[in-house]
């Protein structure tokens, strides 16, 4: 595995630290944004919102 992620960051021309920092950031986000995700879809149904066309009829 050490040898795969030593490839990805030399492929991005980071270091295996900096490699590292940034796809544990982005894990966090993502984790976040699952989160916020799960919390406001229960929410956006009631409003009778289900995709993005509901979104733009509701704001035009």
């Amino acid at each position: 595995m050490r040898r795969k992620l030593e490839a990805a960051a030399r492929a991005r021309r980071l270091t295996l630290s900096q490699y590292v920092r940034e796809a544990l950031a982005t894990e966090q986000f993502l984790d976040a944004f699952e989160a916020a995700r799960a919390d406001l879809v229960p929410q956006a149904r009631r409003f009778g919102i289900y995709d993005d066309e509901d979104v733009f009829k509701l704001i035009s």
